[in-house]
């Protein structure tokens, strides 16, 4: 871990950046591979923008519901935008705004398949970048008496959650990789399945991390906007699961 919080910041700011990065080329060799059109034209541009955009506004509007205790009290855009990030935010967003996109345009066909491993992969970069942040980065886990408790400089030995986070992950790789040509036969199950699977983890992970603003039940605000998620997402990845043949 990276006691400097100037490097902290910046070292993780670049592995994010360079999930972000390693993820669009892995869509676009994806997209290739599969005989799709260039991402400037047409409806792909259409689509990808509204992905892009979706992303980045879910992004903070969530990282502001996780800690609205931090929005300045004459909160602005400025402060809104220059805030931290969320996964589930980004994913929730992006969702919306491939949709929106795909109304405008009159796309029918689903194009949420072609994200599912890219998404994988810049989250198991980002969430290094996380590790080493340690305790400048809101994703540290609570304390632990188990073995592989990590010190992030405090004294205590805290559950690794980006480490966990990491593993799930990578497991949820193999597994999709396994059902992927089963799924094949419903265009957009993959990507309802990873979802789905990540808001599900998301919702139970959350609960090793401190909680920086209690909503109900103590459960943090991403957890609650995964549970209202998951309730509505849900139904529709189980009804397009039982029409695999």
């Amino acid at each position: 871990m990276i006691a400097d919080p100037r490097l902290a910041v910046t070292l993780h700011a670049a592995l994010e950046w360079l999930g972000l990065a390693a993820g669009a080329c892995y869509y676009r060799s994806l997209r290739r591979r599969a005989g799709g059109g260039p991402l400037l034209e047409g409806g792909s541009f259409a689509v990808l923008a509204g992905c892009l955009f979706g992303a980045g506004l879910g992004n903070k509007a969530v990282f502001w519901l996780e800690m609205p205790q931090r929005w300045p009290a004459g909160g602005d855009l400025l402060s809104f935008f220059g805030g931290g990030q969320s996964m589930v935010g980004g994913l929730l967003g992006g969702l919306v705004g491939v949709e929106l996109a795909k109304k405008l345009v009159g796309l029918r066909h689903s194009t949420g398949d072609f994200f599912v491993f890219p998404i994988l992969l810049g989250l198991m970069i980002g969430r290094v970048g996380c590790f080493l942040a340690g305790l400048h980065d809101d994703t540290y886990g609570l304390p632990t008496g188990l073995p592989w408790g990590v010190d992030f400089g405090d004294g205590l030995r805290r559950h690794p959650a980006q480490l966990y986070e990491i593993g799930f992950a990578a497991t949820l790789w193999l597994m999709l990789l396994r059902l992927r040509e089963r799924c094949a036969a419903q265009p957009g199950l993959l990507f309802k399945l990873t979802l789905s699977a990540y808001l599900l983890w998301r919702l139970l992970i959350d609960g090793l991390k401190p909680v920086p603003y209690g909503y109900p039940l103590g459960l943090s605000g991403i957890q609650w906007l995964c549970a209202l998620a998951l309730a509505g997402y849900g139904p529709l990845t189980c009804r397009q699961w039982k029409r695999l043949p």
